[in-house]
């Protein structure tokens, strides 16, 4: 299963010169509910809600919504390894990639954010190299 980090998601419903394979889309996609508020905070900023509201509803779709459960907040409190600081979002992203990885999932990471890559490498996660297309 790939986590999908908002930074892929974004670079493929903004058309960004960097986005993700297509393959991508035929594997099983799961994120943080966190997803959701970081794809339509842009888009309104941008003024492109209108415009890309219905590929961003159908990629949110696509994806497994993981709840930002009592479990996760607590992992997202305690430290991460590695030598870098890890942001507050990336705190609860890189928490529900440990959730799942308790339950037994086999989670791959997919980023284009080099600080969350890197402290999810401090983790053993695998990643997802999400080349530019």
């Amino acid at each position: 299963m790939i986590y999908l980090d908002t930074s892929v998601a974004l670079a493929h419903l903004l058309a960004e010169d960097h986005r993700p394979p297509g393959e991508i889309w035929q594997e099983t996609l799961v994120s943080s509910r966190l997803l959701e508020y970081e794809l339509w905070t842009p888009l309104h900023r941008r003024g492109l809600a209108e415009s890309h509201g219905d590929a961003a509803r159908s990629l949110i779709g696509r994806i497994a919504i993981l709840e930002l459960t009592p479990t996760v907040l607590a992992r997202a409190l305690e430290p991460f390894p590695g030598s870098h600081p890890v942001r507050t979002l990336d705190a609860l992203h890189l928490a529900s990639c440990a959730y799942l990885v308790g339950l037994g999932q086999s989670v791959t990471l997919a980023s284009y954010d080099r600080r969350l890559v890197a402290a999810a490498d401090a983790m053993d996660l695998p990643i997802f190299e999400p080349a530019d297309r």
